[in-house]
């Protein structure tokens, strides 16, 4: 059946090229071009490739014509053609990939077909097959060869191409042909020879498919068509329901909007009912306000009548019912007025409360009664029922006509507290015999008189308190609050209480910490003086005004209130109005602002009444941990995260959103190299602000991890909640389902190590902070979880596939876990890179895991090297690794004890790995590991015979004399280098001169004086070679030092002995030296002399009072050397003389010198520079 249809495509192919090679020759231009697009879109682009190459032809159509012709749509954009560009080349790339496919095939088929020639008994199939090329190639010949056409002909020929293009399904490219043909209506096909009836061409089909292979595939063709028809069915019934149900949901969803548009309208109704509410609630409540205080004068009235000398107890009786009736009153015209207000359940409260207020009045009565009664020998307190103020009240009357503020009774109920707010106190009133049968005198203008003057007291020290604070000592105006807050609390005016509780916030103008704790306490004593209602309209107003003034520390106080006087208000305002006060304090410059904002925003979460503004929240905990500042980093780790995860519960939503910022965090930064396919193209270069930003993120995980083992622990199936490790035992549960437990290894630890994968060798920092990581999540889990789980992970993400077991993780992830493998040799040695350095410290570098770090060394370093795997690949990146281990000192044992084995052996590769292995990890030891450890092997190591060996070493001891200074070390340096020189061979020398002259910025002047003697006895020996390249390697060596060393500071004895003499030793053989390098030392030589440059530098230096050299600031024996080194110079070596004159002689300008020393180029810019002009 494939050879069947192989063979009707390659007829229809070449039916197809017919008809181009007609539209083409004809000149039928337009049909062809409709005929290419319908092509191209029906994926024949074989057949289309010569009408492709024809429009493309600059000859036919030229570039300028088609350009205007084909302008660009006014629509047309650079993203569009850049998004069709994109689709271009990725077609065209598929179309090669089915262009080679289909060569492969050809050639297979060739292949084939030659074989079956080959075994063929007679040549028949040949015959045939020429016969058949020679018919081909008599079809090929163009139709104009064959003569002009005839009008009939032409018909038929037009015809035949109409047919085919319509059975082709090319039904745009039919329509195009016939009207393009003007003179001859294709509609109409005449019968003439070359008409071919539908029956006619009927029963030749049918002959075509009487085959057996032909019938299997019709039939194969029938079946398929029955179950498209099938799934056609299906599809338009689905598409039905479909239909019916979005009807019904835009249904439901208009009802929905309508009663949207419903709750919005009772939504603005109710608002307005709430305006109205509010304004008559301020109506009622100076109503209220008015009835207290004609009570306090009521019970102030009844003092003066108990005062009254000459008072009959009759009339004291009738005088109580009075009382009594006119209290009842007038707590019924209280109910009354607050009926349309307050619901049933605040009338009941009001009830109460009146009840009690007639029942007090009652009890003051009878106890006036009793005390008339009495004995005349005794003076016994009257209690009179009044309000006491809050804590800051002050005591009451003293006498019958003394009047003060804080007696006056504001006994009621609060609106919006929902409980009463004064508090009844007591005054005492003594009464002696003689005043017993006093007469009760009823006067009107002492009730008067005392009402107002309680008003006049209150009102006269709301005025003065404002003038009155500026002139307190601010030590001393915390004294001034409970007087504050006690006006705010009873003054009648609400203008005033603002103005006082303006008073309040303002007390101070910085205030400090302690200031600002007096200040804030005295705002929450206040608050719960006065209820929510009061609190939210007078209290926070006043604080939040301050929120953008240019004090931080009135910032601070606005800080502060949302976190403590949150509680004090509605909770529908907790988590709107003050949480967006919050947000914008977060947003602060100041630091401690934003600091002081974290830690209130963690108070404020407990009393949110919902988790309506959760990504709010989640949104500004990560602004918080990623801030520029430490301190607020800090804070939001140690006290937001906590509340974040305690309020909302979504910790998973948190490690997502958390994984997914570390990881867009390090890929949105730029590639090392833009070279693909290289390893650091792979790498990304971190700015200051992302690896500040990974660093954070990471500690927040770590931060997060007691929370997310303590979910891993309360979700085991079988594990006792109360255990904090995860046993052998809980890993064999095979495949129970355990999501808690399996986030670690499968979400969170590879994404570090995708993270991981991502960071240069130099980012140490960042892989600290996640060694930190995985060393506390093994701390948690436990041993177990460390050895089954975390180890395999990390083995075969770092390419040791063999070391890894996976009984413990179940058949689902076993094969997402070994996708971590690294598949490309690229892959491979990034692994080793970034993956291996976190095997060893974070995995293998757990307390528990000490002897399993040994043997895996023992078998990275020892066993590997002899095989030559670790010599001939990864020797650099494994040193590198193990770098990173050394920078945790508690492996120094464990590193040393396998490099000493890897010193001892007999294998060269494992010696010279191990010198190299030295010299990365010398700065990280301490002077004491460097003379103990790394100098011994160093010394074994330089004592060997391989020239090899040696001079990894010397390279090594170059790096202890660059990071140590310590006499002892100095002196083993110099002992083991003259054994190198010594040797007398040419490497030896460049190697130990190289090695030193890197030293020189850092070393010692004693290592200087050793490096210059030595140049000084090598460039005076007559030169033994005959090479002139190894006599200018030799050169070139000695330059670079006496550069380098020129850049110190030396003594004058040491330049006139030493370096002057190597330079002119130097200079004598010209052959030898390089221009840039002869240049140089020239001009060191002249300025050491006491050149016209050095004159002038020291005047200059002398003149402005300055050292002359960057050297004296930052040499060994200069200021800041003194300060860090700690070592003793001699005084006299560093003190300036008077005279410019000596100074030239003495001192050597310092600057220039280390000029020449990086900028080697530039001084040979300026000696072809002034080669010029003459």
């Amino acid at each position: 059946m494939e050879a069947v249809g192989g063979a009707a495509e390659e007829r229809w192919a070449s039916l197809c090229n017919c008809v181009v090679n007609f539209l083409l020759e004809e000149k039928y231009h337009l049909t062809a071009l409709e005929l290419l697009q319908e092509l191209q879109e029906d994926g024949r682009h074989a057949q289309a490739l010569r009408l492709r190459s024809f429009f493309s032809d600059p000859a036919f159509f030229p570039p300028d014509l088609v350009a205007r012709a084909s302008s660009s749509p006014p629509g047309a954009d650079p993203q569009s053609l850049l998004e069709e560009k994109i689709a271009a080349e990725e077609k065209l790339a598929l179309t090669e990939y089915d262009l080679r496919l289909a060569k492969e095939d050809l050639t297979c088929l060739k292949l084939e077909l030659q074989k079956q020639q080959e075994s063929s008994p007679d040549n028949t199939i040949d015959a045939s097959a020429h016969e058949g090329f020679n018919q081909q190639d008599q079809r090929d010949v163009k139709i104009s060869a064959l003569g002009p056409l005839k009008d009939n002909e032409r018909k038929d020929l037009n015809c035949a191409v109409k047919e085919y293009l319509l059975l082709a399904g090319y039904r745009l490219a039919a329509m195009t042909f016939i009207e393009e043909v003007l003179d001859q209506d294709l509609d109409v096909w005449t019968n003439s020879s070359a008409c071919v009836p539908d029956a006619l061409r009927r029963y030749y089909y049918q002959y075509l498919s009487s085959t057996t292979e032909a019938a299997e595939e019709k039939i194969s063709i029938l079946r398929e068509n029955e179950a498209l028809k099938k799934d056609s069915e299906r599809l338009y019934a689905e598409k039905d329901s479909w239909m019916k149900t979005s009807e019904l949901a835009n249904n439901q969803v208009a009802a929905l909007r309508k009663s949207l548009d419903a709750a919005h309208m009772d939504i603005k109704e109710k608002e307005k009912m709430v305006r109205d509410l509010k304004q008559s609630l301020d109506v009622h409540r100076k109503e209220l306000n008015d009835c207290r205080a004609e009570i306090t004068a009521l019970k102030m009235h009844i003092e003066g009548t108990q005062s009254s000398k000459q008072m009959p107890v009759g009339d004291t009786d009738v005088f109580s019912t009075q009382l009594n009736a006119n209290s009842m009153g007038e707590a019924a015209a209280l109910i009354n007025e607050h009926e349309n207000l307050k619901g049933t359940e605040s009338i009941t409260i009001k009830l109460v409360s009146a009840a009690a207020l007639t029942e007090d009045t009652r009890k003051d009565h009878k106890n006036t009664e009793s005390t008339i009664e009495g004995s005349p020998d005794s003076e016994a307190p009257v209690p009179c029922s009044t309000a006491g103020g809050g804590g800051y009240g002050t005591s009451g009357y003293e006498s019958g006509t003394d009047t003060s503020p804080e007696g006056i009774s504001v006994n009621g109920t609060q609106h919006g507290a929902g409980n009463s707010q004064g508090n009844s106190g007591s005054i005492s009133v003594y009464v002696s015999e003689d005043k017993v049968n006093t007469e009760i005198v009823e006067s009107p203008s002492i009730h008067k008189s005392s009402y107002k003057m309680a008003l006049e007291t209150i009102k006269i020290v709301s005025d003065a308190l404002p003038k009155i604070v500026p002139y307190v000592l601010i030590n001393h105006r915390e004294e001034l609050l409970p007087l504050i807050i006690c006006a705010i609390e009873r003054h009648p005016d609400s203008d005033v209480r603002d103005s006082l509780t303006h008073t309040l916030f303002n007390l101070i103008k910085r205030p400090d910490g302690q200031q600002r704790r007096i200040i804030m306490d005295a705002c929450v004593e206040l608050a719960t003086s006065v209820g929510e209602m009061r609190t939210e309209t007078e209290l926070l107003p006043q604080c939040w005004e301050q929120i953008n003034h240019q004090y931080e520390e009135r910032r601070l106080l606005v800080a502060q209130s949302c976190g403590e006087l949150a509680i004090y208000v509605r909770p529908e305002i907790r988590d709107s109005l003050i949480l967006s006060i919050v947000q914008q304090l977060v947003e602060d410059s100041a630091t401690v602002v934003r600091e002081a904002a974290t830690h209130n925003l963690a108070l404020l979460l407990p009393l949110f009444p919902n988790m309506d503004k959760y990504y709010k929240v989640e949104e500004l905990l990560f602004q918080l941990v990623r801030d520029p500042s430490g301190v607020v980093v800090d804070v939001a780790l140690r006290e937001l995260v906590p509340a974040v995860v305690g309020w909302g519960g979504k910790l998973d939503q948190i490690l997502r959103v958390l994984l997914s910022h570390i990881l867009a965090s390090a890929q949105r930064c730029p590639s090392v190299s833009g070279v693909e396919g290289t390893i650091d193209s792979h790498l990304r270069v971190l700015g200051e602000q992302e690896r500040w930003t990974i660093e954070v993120l990471l500690r927040m995980l770590t931060e997060l991890l007691p929370f997310i083992h303590q979910k891993a622990i309360e979700t085991c199936p079988s594990v006792d909640p109360s255990e904090n490790y995860i046993s052998e035992s809980s890993l064999k549960l095979g495949e129970t389902e355990w999501s808690a437990f399996e986030w670690m290894h499968t979400e969170c630890l590879p994404d570090l190590i995708k993270l991981a994968c991502l960071l240069p060798a130099k980012e140490d920092s960042l892989r600290t902070v996640i060694t930190k990581y995985l060393l506390a999540v093994s701390g948690r889990y436990g041993k177990d979880y460390l050895e089954h789980i975390m180890l395999p992970v990390f083995l075969i993400a770092a390419g040791d596939i063999d070391s890894g077991d996976f009984i413990y993780f179940p058949l689902s992830i076993q094969s997402k876990v070994r996708g971590f493998r690294p598949k490309t040799s690229v892959a491979e040695k990034i692994a080793i890179i970034c993956v291996l350095p976190l095997l060893l410290s974070g995995i293998l570098g757990s307390p528990s895991s000490r002897q399993q770090l040994e043997e895996y060394l023992r078998k990275l370093l020892i066993q590997n090297t002899k095989d030559g795997s670790f010599s001939m690949h990864h020797t650099a990146e494994i040193i590198d690794a193990i770098r990173f281990l050394c920078i945790f000192e508690e492996h120094h044992g464990v590193i040393f004890h396998i490099l000493w084995e890897m010193v001892v052996s007999s294998d060269t590769n494992l010696k010279t790995s191990a010198a190299a292995l030295l010299k990365a990890l010398v700065p990280y030891v301490g002077v004491k590991v460097a003379s103990t450890h790394v100098l011994p092997a160093l010394i074994t190591l330089g004592s060997d015979q391989n020239s090899a060996v040696k001079y990894a070493s010397i390279d090594a001891l170059g790096a202890v004399a660059q990071h140590f200074k310590s006499d002892m070390v100095v002196d083993k340096i110099h002992i083991q280098m003259d054994a190198f020189l010594e040797d007398g061979s040419h490497e030896a020398t460049i190697s130990v001169i190289r090695a030193l002259a890197v030293a020189v910025p850092h070393s010692t002047d004693r290592l200087r004086e050793y490096l210059l003697t030595k140049i000084f006895r090598l460039t005076s020996a007559p030169p033994t070679e005959n090479n002139v390249e190894r006599r200018r390697e030799r050169a070139n060596v000695f330059c670079e030092a006496l550069r380098a060393l020129d850049a110190t500071d030396l003594p004058a004895s040491s330049v006139r002995d030493l370096l002057l003499p190597s330079i002119q030793n130097l200079l004598k053989d010209v052959d030898a030296l390089d221009p840039a390098h002869k240049e140089a030392l020239e001009v060191i030589g002249r300025e050491r002399s006491g050149g016209t440059l050095e004159s002038i530098g020291k005047a200059m230096g002398a003149h402005l009072g300055i050292a002359t050299s960057v050297s004296s600031f930052f040499g060994e024996s200069s200021l800041l050397g003194k300060k860090e080194g700690g070592e003793q110079h001699d005084p006299a070596a560093a003190s300036v003389p008077p005279q410019v004159g000596l100074q030239t002689q003495q001192e050597n300008t310092r600057f220039g010198r280390i000029m020449r020393g990086g900028f080697g180029d530039m001084l040979r810019g300026k000696a072809k520079g002034g080669d010029e002009p003459s």
